[in-house]
């Protein structure tokens, strides 16, 4: 029955139930959920990029002060280029963190939160092809005689259908309700995010080393350790 009822809808010929507000609500998210994605991709770009930079900053800022210690005409040459190295480097370190925070924030919005919510809308899908099959079957059984031999089949036919109807309409609500809750959480989360990413690089590149630290205090973001056994460089306290 559904496979029918699937088949008629491509060929253009069965008639579907439609909810034109919330369908274009699950649009705008598969389309928003993409855009987020693509986000998510560029920044883990940026962080890698950033991370290979520290690196070589740190082992320039070395490189600089073994030369230090070794050139005593150049000494305060290569010193003062050997702090500002590794000042780059432990800024940079802390911009990471608040990359890497906004990465993994996002990352659970979008992989977690906003995936839920489409599980739920694949079920109502689900829902509303088994409701339209059977809400076609039982017309289509109106349509035609009404005897004995075909008034049980209309019976269990309305049965079914009434069956289908409820499960549907239970789906519609609990999609309608779970995107409600969504949009609530992705402004909340993805305002906190945003306002972190800007400060953080603001801060960063007008090298204002107190005012990225005071980011990353802000969002209770604690750095790891350089050379700690982990893929990232924060934790969240």
């Amino acid at each position: 029955q559904c496979t029918r009822q699937i088949i008629s809808e491509k060929l253009g010929r069965g008639s579907r139930t439609v909810d034109l507000e919330l369908e274009a609500q699950i649009d705008m998210l598969r389309d928003n959920k993409k855009k987020y994605e693509n986000i998510l991709k560029l920044a883990q770009t940026l962080s890698t990029q950033l991370f290979q930079m520290v690196h070589t900053q740190r082992q320039l800022g070395d490189a600089f002060a073994d030369l230090s210690l070794k050139s005593l005409e150049l000494h305060e040459e290569f010193g003062y280029n050997a702090d500002t190295q590794k000042l780059l480097a432990k800024n940079g370190e802390t911009l990471l963190g608040a990359i890497n925070f906004f990465i993994a924030s996002v990352n659970t919005l979008v992989n977690k939160t906003i995936e839920d919510t489409l599980l739920t809308v694949k079920q109502y899908e689900s829902a509303r092809i088994e409701y339209d099959a059977y809400r076609t079957d039982l017309e289509e059984l109106n349509l035609g005689p009404r005897d004995a031999n075909t008034l049980p089949k209309i019976e269990q036919s309305q049965q079914l259908f009434q069956v289908h109807k409820e499960k549907y309409d239970k789906m519609r609500n609990d999609v309608s309700i779970k995107l409600k809750f969504l949009e609530e959480n992705k402004v909340k989360v993805l305002h906190n995010q945003l306002v972190l990413f800007h400060n953080a690089i603001a801060a960063y590149f007008a090298g204002n080393q107190k005012q990225l630290e005071q980011t990353l205090k802000q969002f209770h973001i604690k750095l790891k350790t350089p050379g700690a056994d982990a893929p990232s460089w924060l934790e969240e306290q």
